[in-house]
């Protein structure tokens, strides 16, 4: 497995990252058996990035994580991330909240520190905005937060999830981060491709260029868009039983069905499956750091070590998507 630089953080980490999360619920909802084999394989694949979050199964997901590693005994050989989702309730003392959340998650995982820690809320251009969305200065003070702990040897490096609004996400990428999760797929590429100004979906504003050109690691989340490019409404046992779209179609269906239309990727022989091409796609991507594949089952792990194996797309097929890209609008 291909190992990358984190940004200019003292971390590398595999190009294929675990994705612990509810999308795909192997941590959430699978049994033990499944959890601690699929955990092994995926180490001994050459993964070393495991990336989970507070809120993934109200804390199940690294409670899972922590015990599966610690009973492997292999803490030293993998990197672990985690995130803090501030509420709107503590947004009057984001340090505290910050801290709160951060050893709540150390005690799940059964570590004395997390590797990289993240803002885990979306970031509004016009200060806060209800739900769980903060502005750019709270996600100023979080960073200062996480420094803090880093001096108290509970962090190692932080940073935040680049969901919101792209001029807020942007304006937050310059202050004191080391890294950014991207939103990056197929369906909606703007983040690392840059989009003629009728784009039909949200632009990110090649978020992964701006962030690699700071010294910032990217890992890109959604390679998937959350299954829809398996071309399948289909969902895994362990799975959640849906998904919200994120910088896509309205609805899940609709990404199901816009997946269809690189379906070409196959038909032409570029790639083996969707899939295949999706994650391709993201490993190619120059900028980014590690590209997170939400699990579900032991299976397809061992595919998406397979396609990461495989390559980038070839420029061949690159050159075709800005046609499809371009096409979204057309019936």
């Amino acid at each position: 497995m291909e190992t990358r630089k984190l940004g200019n953080t003292a971390l590398r980490v595999s190009a294929l990252g675990f994705g612990c999360g509810a999308v795909g619920g192997l941590l959430v909802k699978g049994d033990r058996g499944e959890m601690k084999r699929a955990v092994a394989r995926a180490i001994e694949l050459g993964v070393t990035y495991f990336d989970t979050a507070a809120i993934y199964g109200d804390g199940k997901s690294e409670e899972s994580l922590g015990w599966v590693l610690e009973e492997l005994g292999v803490d030293a050989d993998v990197v672990v991330g985690t995130k803090v989702r501030l509420q709107p309730e503590q947004l009057s003392n984001i340090e505290q909240a910050v801290t709160q959340s951060v050893e709540a998650s150390l005690k799940r995982l059964r570590r004395e520190h997390v590797d990289l820690i993240q803002l885990h809320n979306s970031v509004a251009a016009d200060g806060r905005r209800a739900g769980d969305w903060v502005s750019v200065d709270d996600v100023a003070a979080a960073m200062q937060a996480f420094a803090k702990l880093r001096e108290q040897g509970k962090v190692r490096f932080w940073g935040f999830n680049g969901l919101g609004d792209s001029a807020a996400v942007l304006q937050a990428l310059a202050g004191d981060v080391h890294t950014v999760q991207a939103c990056f797929s197929l369906l909606n590429p703007s983040a690392g491709v840059h989009m003629a100004p009728d784009f039909h979906f949200q632009d990110y504003g090649q978020l992964i260029e701006r962030a690699a050109d700071k010294g910032v690691g990217v890992i890109a989340i959604r390679v998937l868009a959350g299954g829809a490019l398996s071309g399948s409404a289909e969902r895994q046992a362990n799975a959640a039983t849906s998904v919200q779209p994120i910088a896509s179609s309205a609805s899940y269906a609709e990404d199901v069905a816009l997946a269809q239309r690189f379906r070409f990727l196959v038909n032409e022989g570029y790639a083996g499956s969707l899939p295949e091409a999706a994650v391709r796609f993201a490993l190619g991507q120059s900028g980014i750091s590690t590209v997170l594949v939400g699990i579900s089952t032991l299976e397809q792990l061992e595919q998406a070590a397979a396609f990461a194996g495989k390559g980038p797309l070839p420029a061949a097929a690159l050159d075709r998507l800005r046609d499809v890209w371009a096409g979204y609008a057309a019936a």
